[in-house]
């Protein structure tokens, strides 16, 4: 296993051990400096807020102490300093406020452990038990009645079945899909642990009692060879639906809790404890009597409590785009990212990577086939080989939210053959339909939202679109075919296939926010980084609540499970890091 000091940089356990050696290391260090750099200055942090103050007192002549002094939080009579404020101070953040002091007097009990991780779900789980395996006397403060997290499949590399070539293709294509705006040694980190952590997830759920399967190469078709270099995979899936990772983490906090792990639900953490030069010591929670708990951490605090997208404030402001978006989570409001700014963290720039899809509506290995589609007024509104994780960019107002449908007539089966992805036959789309009875498979039965119809009007009204206006877009589409050009969009013509046999079909997805992936400044042990690019002592943060792994504006569905995969894997090397220092 990596040690401490190498925990982003020797990885693996099998008889394969790729190690990214000093030279390459040197390589990447700009790379990740120009990361760094960029977070540090255009980040939301109190050192930022501070340091514009600073610049703008000294142009007025009114500087009269150090421009980068440590602000430790403490209370305030000054309303102004209530709440955060943007990078430029021009701007207070109402969703940033200022933690309010809690007197010892009102702290009912204090615990003392090792390591305290805040957040049960698909990062705080894997941290509390490898912190435990790893000798450390553990608390998990999670908000919840029981552990949370979303999807199926989490995936990692087989380092001793694949080329070294072949992973650092991968890190390459993952950076380019994240517009090279991510930290490459973080993802660097994920390919080199990933399968030993995904291994590790699969094995200790299981002992908990979780039927998680281990699905190697199934998901993977397109990432068995990267530019002729040879990858395998260990992919676990927690699944079919309804059973997600949700139930897989709490059939993992059972191994944890029979390890030793202690879990407090209902108590959310509302501030961390912090000494006088900054120093994180512990968090404060709050329990369903109202009473506070003060958990103490000889070691570290370990944030993973995941995105902001129930927060509105925050999202508007961070990830605008998402506004008019349906939420798939409940009760994720960014508690987190208050704390751990409080506490000195920078807060990445605005732009944050969002997550949307949809893979119930229709069959999941149909959803990224160039079919016609429409908008929620029956329109033709893109060229369809925009994959679906990037479609919510074309229906971000108010009408279309993530509304849209895909249309194809009774063909399908043969005039789409050879298109990305897998068609599925009639009869498996009927697992699909709402009209069609018997039970439905592998999906949430409540968002199950493809229709067939005799005729086109009769599928618009399913659809719920404008008969008129749908039946014209058809034509339209059916003329272009017939041309062999796509004049309106210039999709390729080997995707351009007539709507004109009944019946007709239609998938009608909503893709909605599963999750922003933008987060805290953090170094390679995922510790937090204040304003100085300097460890904030005692704090870590983990999964989509830490920075860097992703940067573009739609995260990148390259390899199938990443995000799962990524989470488990900062959590594991995280818990195992903080509990051996």
């Amino acid at each position: 296993m990596p040690s401490n000091e190498s925990v982003g940089l020797v990885q693996g356990t099998g008889p394969t051990r790729f190690t990214v050696d000093k030279e390459h290391e040197m390589k990447n260090e700009n790379r990740e400096n120009q990361y760094t750099k960029n977070v540090l200055e255009q980040g939301i942090s109190r050192r930022n807020f501070l340091r514009q103050s600073a610049f703008g007192a000294a142009g007025a002549g009114l500087l009269a102490v150090p421009a980068f002094a440590t602000a430790s939080v403490k209370p305030s009579k000054n309303e102004e300093d209530a709440f955060g404020k943007s990078s430029d101070g021009a701007a207070t953040l109402s969703f940033l406020p200022r933690p309010k002091p809690i007197a010892e007097a009102d702290i009912k009990t204090t615990l003392t452990f090792d390591v305290v991780v805040v957040g049960a779900g698909a990062s705080g789980v894997p941290a509390a038990l490898s912190a435990r395996e790893s000798g450390a006397k553990v608390a998990v403060v999670q908000k919840a009645p029981f552990a949370l997290s979303q999807g199926n499949t989490g995936s990692g590399i087989d380092l001793a079945n694949s080329d070294k070539a072949g992973i650092e293709a991968l890190v390459a294509r993952v950076c380019q899909d994240n517009a090279h705006r991510c930290n490459a040694d973080l993802v660097r980190q994920w390919a080199y642990n990933s399968g030993e952590a995904v291994r590790w997830v699969i094995d200790r759920a299981k002992q908990g009692g979780s039927p998680v399967i281990d699905q190697g190469n199934v998901q993977h078709g397109d990432l068995l060879n990267v530019n002729g270099y040879k990858l395998n995979w260990v992919t676990s899936f927690f699944g079919p639906k309804p059973y997600t990772t949700g139930d897989g983490m709490r059939h993992l906090a059972v191994t944890a809790e029979k390890a030793g792990v202690q879990f407090f639900y209902n108590m959310p953490a509302e501030q961390l404890v912090q000494s006088e030069t900054g120093e994180v010591q512990g968090v404060i929670a709050k329990g369903r009597d109202g009473k506070y708990t003060k958990f103490l951490a000889k070691k570290g605090v370990i944030l993973a409590t995941g995105d902001y997208q129930n927060n509105r404030a925050m999202s508007d402001y961070f990830v605008p785009d998402v506004k008019y978006f349906g939420r798939k989570q409940m009760g994720k409001t960014g508690d987190g990212f208050v704390m751990a700014y409080w506490a000195g963290g920078v807060i990445e720039p605005i732009g944050h990577t969002k997550m949307l899809h949809d893979f119930d509506a229709g069959p999941a290995p149909m959803c990224d086939m160039p079919f016609l589609a429409v908008n929620r007024d029956g329109h033709r509104f893109v060229n369809e080989t925009v994959a679906m994780s990037e479609l919510n960019n074309y229906l971000r107002d108010a009408r279309n939210a993530g509304h849209y449908a895909q249309i194809f007539d009774s063909n399908y089966m043969t005039k789409a053959t050879g298109w990305p992805g897998k068609l599925v036959p009639p009869e498996g789309l009927r697992n699909y339909m709402p009209e069609a009875s018997g039970p439905k498979k592998g999906v949430f039965e409540s968002l199950v939202n493809t229709h067939v119809a005799d005729t086109l009007e009769e599928l618009a009204k399913k659809l719920e679109v404008d008969p008129t206006t749908f039946v014209a877009t058809v034509k339209r589409y059916n003329e272009l075919v017939a041309s062999g050009k796509d004049d309106d969009f210039g999709k390729p013509a080997k995707f351009m296939i007539p709507v004109e046999k009944a019946p007709f079909y239609g998938i009608h997805r909503t893709v909605r926010v599963s999750a922003i992936c933008s987060g805290m400044l953090v170094n390679e042990n995922h510790q937090a980084l204040d304003g100085a690019g300097k460890p904030i002592k005692g704090l870590y943060v983990v999964g989509n609540l830490g920075g860097g792994f992703y940067g573009g504006v739609d995260y990148p569905l390259t390899v199938y499970g990443l995000s799962l995969g990524r989470c488990y894997t900062s959590g594991y090397l995280t818990g195992r890091h903080v509990a051996k220092l």
